[in-house]
């Protein structure tokens, strides 16, 4: 009776360990991304006020007016389906170029994949106005998008609107108002 008591009791502890390792594990699991049409209403909800913007800006004036867009699951799908344009903001870039607005981009991307990247953008019917990518001196994507911008400013250009799905898109200065994309807690780089 005693032994059976001692084992009752084992396996008492060994189901109670494991049931506590599963509900460790279940917590401690990322969050699921949303659908890809849940994605998509959250693109386009996040990025609706941005064609208003332009077209205030625009009729303002100004000189060389611009807007900068990051490129992985901003410009491009890179998560759902890998490569397509995200259309939510192809029609923004679309409508900036027809406008006379320069469409710029700045990418945490490494300079060698250059051929490649304007081959997707290209293929995803965006019009580039400039590239920017992360080279050997850049600290970090921040750092290479801070450094984008920079330099897009002085060239001359007014970064109207800055587009992005990272708190990086948007770290530093150097551009008038930024629209921020879905990234669910940092899940879409």
């Amino acid at each position: 009776m005693k032994a059976l008591l001692m084992r009752s009791t084992a396996l008492g502890t060994c189901a109670a360990a494991l049931l506590v390792g599963v509900a460790a594990t279940a917590s401690a699991a990322p969050q699921r991304l949303p659908s890809y049409q849940q994605w998509q209403s959250d693109v386009t909800a996040a990025i609706k006020p941005a064609t208003p913007w332009l077209e205030q800006r625009v009729g303002q004036g100004g000189s060389k007016l611009a807007i900068v867009l990051d490129i992985d699951n901003t410009s491009l799908e890179s998560e759902y389906h890998e490569g397509a344009p995200n259309k939510p903001v192809r029609a923004v870039a679309t409508w900036a170029a027809q406008h006379g607005v320069a469409v710029l981009f700045a990418t945490g991307r490494k300079e060698s994949g250059r051929s490649t990247t304007e081959r997707q953008l290209t293929a995803a019917g965006y019009q580039i106005d400039g590239l920017c990518m992360k080279n050997s001196h850049d600290s970090s994507n921040s750092a290479t998008k801070q450094r984008c911008r920079k330099e897009y400013t002085s060239a001359g250009y007014t970064i109207t609107a800055n587009i992005g799905n990272r708190s990086t898109d948007f770290e530093g200065a150097n551009y008038e108002k930024g629209f921020k994309l879905p990234d669910y807690d940092g899940q879409l780089s």
